[in-house]
């Protein structure tokens, strides 16, 4: 059988390095539904730390799950978003939660 391309040339994502030893987190960009582009990171669960709202289901994202950060291109550190990766998937077929006080 013959083997599969790897999954960044299957989808088009050019993941960078970011970090060295077995934590090693990887970036990329992705068009979003709406069109614009998102820097992309994903967190393994070894090192998620804190806990975070999930904008997608509004659910908490816990420590040691793994999970998506992602930001617009452009965009600064307090417009980066902690999804779960169900959710950060499935963001083009259902809205963003808004929490209601």
């Amino acid at each position: 059988m013959p083997r599969r391309k790897p999954r960044s040339e299957r989808y088009g994502a050019q993941p960078q390095r970011l970090g060295t030893g077995l934590g090693d987190v990887y970036r990329r960009t992705e068009a979003g539904p709406d069109g614009d582009e998102y820097v992309v990171r994903t967190v393994p669960g070894a090192r998620a730390l804190k806990r975070y709202r999930c904008p997608g289901c509004d659910h908490e994202v816990m420590p040691g799950v793994a999970h998506v950060v992602a930001w617009p291109v452009g965009g600064g550190e307090t417009d980066r978003r902690h999804w779960h990766r169900g959710c950060w998937n499935g963001r083009g077929t259902r809205g963003i939660t808004r929490r209601w006080s």
